[in-house]
């Protein structure tokens, strides 16, 4: 075999390697124990001592050429894909620092106020009720006291779901007042409950929406009165709003589960363009409350005669609107990046009565 010619082939295939496996490849078809340099080692065994002499340093020679050129290449190879990577990976620490995401994220309003109520509740020894989206015509209209046929159902503008095998038809709730009923039936007084959640119904405008979110709260006992409600009703409003003083006006009005009923206006001024609470001559709607219709007692399995309460509902994407300027409420729907970054809080804001609802 020509040496001369096997080393010019070996050692123009390595320099062509253009990566380490490739490299690897080669140094097996040449090294290997059936490389080609290899077989030619294995010949020496059957050589005279005079050929073995002349031909050994040969061989050996062009395995030692072979494995330097391997060993360069290598290098070569690792040295070119570290400078790849420094590249690929250079930081320009001359820019600006990039935000950490617990600072460039954002909460949306609502889930902000939502824990804004719930801080301001806890503290007034309020717990939290949940229950489901889709409800039953009997804990959604009948057990708070809408009779079939009552008038009243059909304010309520109602997405109605597929009748079942019996005709029944459930429905997405109106109001988180079945969650009420769902409470009263699982404890005994004293109760003391706040009901955060979804509510739909068939309405879309500036302020209102095919799906909206709502909080009531629920006191029941052998003592409660309206006293009660109305200094619930301020306490929460003064922490809410982050005023001192609120004055509040409640005017008569009709649900057919409290009696009596009442709408809640509270004070404000509208000067400049600008919403301000506990100053000013105007008056603003915020909630509906009432005493407890003794029919919605029955309905929870609770004896009227034994116990009473009081319960308030009022709309949480309102409140939002109301304490942060928000002009529209459909932009609370439409995933916009722009309106959140504007509107919405960081992570690190945690609602709390020591440090601040809005800090």
């Amino acid at each position: 075999m020509d040496l001369d010619a096997l080393e010019r082939d070996l050692l123009g295939q390595i320099e062509q390697a253009g990566d380490e496996a490739g490299l690897e490849a080669l140094r097996v078809a040449a090294l290997g124990k059936k490389g080609s340099v290899s077989e030619l080692l294995k010949t020496l065994g059957a050589m005279t001592p005079e050929e073995r002499k002349e031909r050994g340093p040969l061989i050996n020679g062009l395995r030692d050429r072979v494995q330097g050129a391997i060993s360069q290449k290598r290098e070569a190879l690792a040295n070119a894909a570290l400078d790849a990577r420094l590249a690929a990976e250079r930081i320009d620490v001359t820019l600006p620092l990039r935000e950490a995401p617990e600072i460039r994220g954002r909460i949306h309003p609502i889930s902000q106020v939502i824990e804004e109520i719930t801080a301001i509740f806890a503290d007034l020894g309020f717990s939290v009720a949940e229950g489901p989206d889709i409800e039953t015509d009997e804990l959604n209209f009948t057990a708070l006291n809408f009779p079939e046929g009552h008038p009243a159902r059909e304010m309520h503008d109602t997405f109605f779901l597929r009748p079942d095998h019996l005709g029944r038809r459930k429905l997405l709730r109106t109001h988180t007042s079945p969650v009420q009923v769902r409470t009263m039936r699982a404890k005994q007084p004293p109760i003391r409950v706040i009901m955060p959640g979804r509510t739909y119904r068939h309405d879309s405008d500036q302020t209102h929406t095919p799906m909206f979110h709502q909080v009531e709260g629920l006191v029941i006992d052998r003592s409660a009165n309206i006293a009660n409600l109305k200094w619930v009703l301020e306490s929460f409003c003064r922490a809410f709003f982050e005023v001192e003083n609120v004055t509040m006006r409640f005017r008569p009005s009709f649900f057919p589960f409290t009696e009596p009923s009442a709408e809640v206006d509270v004070q404000c001024s509208r000067k400049g363009g600008e919403l301000r609470f506990g100053e000013g001559t105007d008056w603003l709607e915020v909630l509906g409350c009432g005493m407890v219709h003794p029919n919605v007692l029955r309905s929870g399995g609770l004896d009227p005669d034994q116990v009473q309460g009081f319960a308030f509902g009022m709309g949480i994407d309102r409140l939002a609107m109301l304490k942060y300027g928000m002009p529209d409420l459909r932009p609370f729907f439409e995933a916009d990046v722009r309106w959140l970054e504007h509107y919405g809080f960081r992570p690190i804001d945690v609602p709390s009565l020591v440090g601040g609802l809005t800090a």
